[in-house]
């Protein structure tokens, strides 16, 4: 074989391995930044989406899914009584309990997020026919004790109210959380959902929210 072309062999050869480490360390530097960039959109205590993310799939679930979607807001009930009896890190483990049986309630497909505190929300595609017995199974999860790690158990309990466009008359999500919101407020401690109409439209609102909740003057950032 000719030295010459002995010689570009080399060259080649060298150039390829000295660009695989280059190439490995470009591809992983990108699995990084997406998994930065995946942890920035949760919230890090139950995992669930933050508000600008969740709102971003709920409303492509809205648009996508059309009278065959529902939107629930969800509060937990006593929750203060439960960081003064059981202390903080109770409190954090009924949330992050909350946002595991939320995520296994509404499956992969929906958006699952913490608006703040001990509220949560939910968009997902729900047919009218199967309303009310999946909120009954939502409340029945929710609704059930949560064993902490030093083997104590905490009974809890949370409001749920829930809004369908065929109902309220709109597909907007701002609307529809409001009405959801309204109707919680309706069946708080009921220990049952409750299913907005369009008479949860009339109540007075700030910022998309239900006046007087906690938080008002912050909710319309995000929707």
């Amino acid at each position: 074989m000719p030295a010459t072309l002995l010689l570009r062999q080399s060259r080649t050869l060298i150039i390829t391995t000295a660009a695989v480490p280059l190439a490995l360390a470009a591809l992983a530097d990108d699995i990084r930044v997406r998994r930065e960039l995946r942890a920035a959109q949760k919230d890090p205590l139950t995992g669930l989406l933050r508000r600008d993310s969740y709102t971003a799939r709920a409303r492509r679930l809205l648009a996508r899914h059309g009278n065959d979607t529902a939107v629930v807001i969800v509060d937990a009930d006593h929750f203060k009584g439960i960081n003064d009896g059981f202390g903080h890190p109770a409190g954090d483990a009924v949330l992050a309990a909350f946002g595991s049986r939320l995520t296994a309630w509404a499956g992969p497909h929906a958006a699952v997020g913490r608006l703040g505190g001990d509220e949560f929300a939910v968009v997902l595609a729900l047919p009218a026919a199967c309303l009310e017995q999946r909120l009954a199974q939502l409340v029945r999860m929710l609704h059930t004790p949560v064993v902490l790690d030093d083997g104590r158990t905490v009974d809890v309990a949370a409001s749920v109210g829930a809004a369908t466009p065929a109902a309220v008359g709109s597909r907007d999500l701002t609307v529809l959380q409001r009405a959801a919101d309204a109707a919680l407020y309706d069946g708080k401690h009921s220990g049952r959902a409750h299913l907005a109409t369009t008479q949860q439209l009339t109540v007075p609102s700030v910022n998309g929210r239900r006046a007087g909740r906690p938080g008002t003057s912050l909710w319309g950032r995000a929707v």
